[in-house]
């Protein structure tokens, strides 16, 4: 598994947008977030779609990233670990 290319992560801005709302989150590369100076999601390819990993607790989550449910379902993880967004 690659981490996302440009191509990919172009299919995930209206994810991207969602998750920058996190003013706790920084985006230091495209689809790469630190939260609290700690690389904290990135995203990955490969023939079975797109994934994030988040990292909960110090261990990395992989979750599904290739529908609209699954977005929420991401976002609301996100909320879950640090808290609530501007505008999410």
């Amino acid at each position: 598994m690659i981490h996302a290319t440009a191509s990919a992560l172009n299919k995930l801005e209206p994810l991207l947008k969602r998750l920058r709302n996190f003013t706790k989150l920084r985006e230091k590369s495209r689809g790469i977030f630190y939260y609290k100076s700690k690389a904290f999601l990135h995203f990955h390819e490969d023939r079975q779609g797109l994934f994030a990993d988040v990292s909960i607790s110090s261990t990395w989550t992989r979750f599904s990233v290739n529908s609209i449910n699954d977005h929420q379902q991401l976002i609301d993880v996100v909320k879950s670990e640090i808290g609530s967004a501007d505008n999410v």
